[in-house]
């Protein structure tokens, strides 16, 4: 399965979804940027712009893809992430059906509900790593292997 994920950006602050309103959500309880699941015949950039605009109401008119991150699970198999920024936008933005979201200071995002690699993939982008490779295996909602770009991280200090 092919996904997209972009943290949207505007004065210190990325747009973040916090996934409380779906009642079967494996991102429940979480906060994440704002993407979802291509729909057939999709490039990365469509899904991107399309779950963008259906889930905040802006259109999207500068972005960057960062790097591709593989998921694997025991429980929801695998699935491929393009991971985006983006810090041109057009619109106003709306509620969302799938959660509630804020604006929140980047230095602060840390501090919220995250999942484990969630945090390691935001930790690139604050740094502003070079496009990345990043395998993240969980069992159940246990991160238990990373790998970036082929190496192995130490999953308890990343």
């Amino acid at each position: 399965m092919n996904t997209t994920l972009c943290y949207i950006e505007r004065d210190g602050c990325y747009l973040m979804l916090h996934r409380v309103k779906k009642r079967t959500d494996l991102n429940a309880g979480k906060w994440i940027g704002v993407g979802g699941h291509f729909e057939a015949g999709e490039s990365p950039d469509e899904c991107l712009l399309r779950e963008v605009r259906e889930e905040t109401g802006l259109t999207l008119t500068r972005y960057t893809l960062h790097g591709v991150v593989t998921f694997v699970s025991d429980e929801w198999g695998t699935q491929y992430m393009y991971l985006f920024t983006a810090d041109g936008f057009t619109g106003e933005l709306h509620a969302c059906d799938e959660g509630d979201l804020a604006w929140v200071p980047i230095d602060q995002v840390d501090a919220l509900p995250l999942w484990a690699g969630d945090r390691i993939f935001l930790r690139l982008l604050a740094e502003g790593a070079p496009f990345f490779l990043l395998k993240l295996v969980y069992t159940g909602d246990t991160l238990c292997r990373a790998v970036l770009d082929g190496k192995e991280l130490d999953i308890e200090n990343p």
